[in-house]
């Protein structure tokens, strides 16, 4: 299905819980969740599925899911293997913090799932600890490791830019492209949860991966609607990429919506417009969906230091 705009929608990413068992502090505030939602006002299993159901019946191919932190949530499995069986849908990815897949990732290779992407914005040990508030490096290496092993389609890692904080780490985090078969993708942190960590110089542009690595050769554009610019290292496994949501939007070929896991459509990261279509049946869904996706808005406001976010939520309760 098309919107407004003539962008073709196919990709919709799936929330399955707000709870992590981190605290990143670009996410969600240490002490967690305030205000936790109750089990009646979260998707089921079933309802999941049905809006997978209705969202492919509109063109959707592609399903990534979300948390949170997804693979906390003890059905994931199930509900990777009950997307694989609708037959639109052609991939399944997850974002994760990688810290439980030594655990999952074998079971949701056979379940279907195609590609993982695993949150990693530091290789230092101490750095990792601070920014995730209680996480391990440890586990979350041993995470990637283990969805190499599995043998999925691709393995990518995400790293958020931060000023100060992991820009002397650039060429290092680049560099396991040519030690592993992943992408390294940068991300220009947006300034969505305010933890009062981030200043302006913070938010540095994507460029000054370019900057610091000026061998990198830009390889073909990949599939409609791929946000990040893509690049490679000479002789690497993988490629680097750049998303740079601040510096350079990609709202003209966005082909996605987001469905937060208490049943909320938000056709735009960026804007607090949600449409929900919780105790709905599969009809129902349908034509919410129909209604996000004309409701797409051309593109966001600006985002920078001053101008934040008009999500509405924090990261973890829309989906990362």
């Amino acid at each position: 299905m098309q919107d407004k705009f003539g962008r073709k929608i196919t990709y919709m990413r799936l929330s399955v819980t707000d709870l992590c068992n981190l605290r990143c502090r670009y996410c969600m505030p240490e002490e967690g969740i305030a205000g936790k939602m109750t089990h009646p006002q979260m998707l089921t299993e079933d309802e999941m599925i049905d809006a997978v159901k209705a969202a492919a019946s509109l063109g959707v191919t592609k399903i990534r899911l979300t948390g949170g932190e997804p693979l906390i949530k003890k059905n994931i499995v199930s509900i990777c293997r009950r997307i694989r069986e609708i037959p639109e849908i052609e991939q399944i990815a997850i974002t994760t913090n990688g810290t439980l897949l030594p655990q999952y990732a074998q079971p949701l290779k056979e379940a279907g799932l195609n590609r993982v992407n695993l949150s990693l914005d530091t290789l230092n040990p101490e750095k990792y600890a601070r920014m995730t508030r209680r996480g391990n490096f440890e586990e979350a290496w041993t995470g990637l490791m283990a969805a190499l092993d599995a043998g999925f389609d691709k393995v990518k890692i995400n790293a958020v830019l931060i000023g100060g904080f992991n820009d002397d780490e650039i060429e290092d985090l680049a560099q396991l492209t040519t030690r592993y078969p992943i992408d390294v993708r940068f991300i220009e942190l947006m300034p969505m949860y305010d933890s009062g960590d981030f200043g302006q110089d913070a938010l540095i542009p994507g460029s000054v991966v370019l900057d610091k690595l000026p061998q990198l050769k830009e390889v073909l554009a990949g599939p409609p609607g791929q946000v990040a610019r893509m690049y490679r290292l000479p002789g690497a496994l993988g490629k680097v990429g750049l998303i740079n949501p601040l510096s350079h939007a990609f709202c003209s070929e966005c082909n996605r919506i987001r469905l937060t896991a208490d049943g909320k459509l938000k056709p735009c990261l960026h804007s607090n417009q949600e449409i929900s279509i919780k105790g709905l049946d599969l009809d129902g869904m349908k034509e919410k969906m129909r209604e996000a996706i004309m409701a797409k808005p051309q593109q966001h406001e600006v985002m920078d230091a001053v101008h934040r976010s008009d999500a509405g939520r924090n990261m973890n309760e829309i989906g990362g």
